[in-house]
């Protein structure tokens, strides 16, 4: 072959695989996004849940701490949302930075009145409530438009794996939500909806068994899920008796445990595109 016919030739093939390798570079930024748009929703539904925790604790510190470490969670994924695939989702994420900055303002105001004050006024706190839930349904709306917009969707089982998480992390904001009722009222479901917290229980442990009878989990996710099962057993009589004898430490750290091992099992699941 001639240097003539063989530069075209090079040349040929290096137009036909530069389009693919930017497809594949938009398709990992895309698969990037989604993840990261998940984990801002993880630590914006647990600063609430955090907030509820720093409320019936009467200010303990290590809540305070974590809510701003929730904050700051969620802001650092936020700024990790860059290339989004079209108008429609460059929409809403400028409209998700609005709200989570309105959100965490409101957050702050609140945290501080708890520890100048020693308490919070009821509706300012319901305020917050309906403010996370806003937040939360415009971040579900970004998600589903990033997949439309790029046509990269979410593996079947990661998606699973991933509602889990956010099922889990309600769970427990709900139940904080109870135990840091403001004088002595119910502040609200954190999950947005009509559902009691024993709706969301049985639920959560319907939906931990289809996972677990998943013929296509590895020995490793197998072992991850029995120890998630194992941790929710430990709290689920307490979330269905909540008022009986309510533990809000302890639904704390072991729904933040669960959330962990499930954030685990799925990052499992999308490594292995399933």
């Amino acid at each position: 072959m001639s240097s003539r016919l063989l530069a075209i030739s090079l040349s040929l093939v290096l137009t036909t695989l530069l389009p693919l390798g930017a497809h594949a570079a938009n398709s990992a930024t895309d698969s990037d996004n989604l993840l990261k748009l998940h984990q801002l929703r993880l630590a914006a539904q647990k600063s609430l849940g955090d907030f509820y925790m720093y409320n019936s604790m009467d200010g303990d510190q290590r809540y305070a701490r974590q809510i701003e470490e929730s904050v700051h969670d969620a802001d650092a994924r936020l700024a990790e949302l860059t290339e989004m695939p079209g108008d429609g989702s460059k929409a809403m994420r400028a409209q998700l930075e609005q709200q989570l900055t309105a959100y965490e303002s409101e957050l702050k105001n609140l945290t501080t009145a708890m520890k100048t004050q020693g308490f919070t006024e009821l509706q300012p706190v319901a305020d917050l409530a309906t403010r996370n839930q806003q937040l939360m349904a415009l971040s579900s709306e970004l998600y589903a438009k990033i997949q439309q917009e790029s046509g990269q969707v979410v593996p079947p089982m990661t998606q699973q794996s991933r509602e889990q998480s956010l099922l889990m992390q309600a769970i427990a904001v709900d139940y904080a939500s109870r135990s840091a009722s403001v004088g002595g009222t119910f502040i609200g479901s954190a999950a947005g909806d009509e559902k009691t917290i024993e709706d969301l229980v049985s639920q959560f442990a319907g939906q931990l068994n289809t996972l677990e009878k998943s013929p296509q989990n590895t020995a490793q996710i197998r072992d991850s899920l029995n120890g998630i099962n194992t941790k929710w057993r430990y709290i689920e009589k307490s979330l269905k008796n909540y008022n009986e004898n309510s533990v809000p430490f302890v639904v704390s750290k072991y729904s933040d445990s669960i959330i962990d091992g499930l954030e685990g099992v799925s990052a499992q699941y999308l490594a292995a595109k399933l």
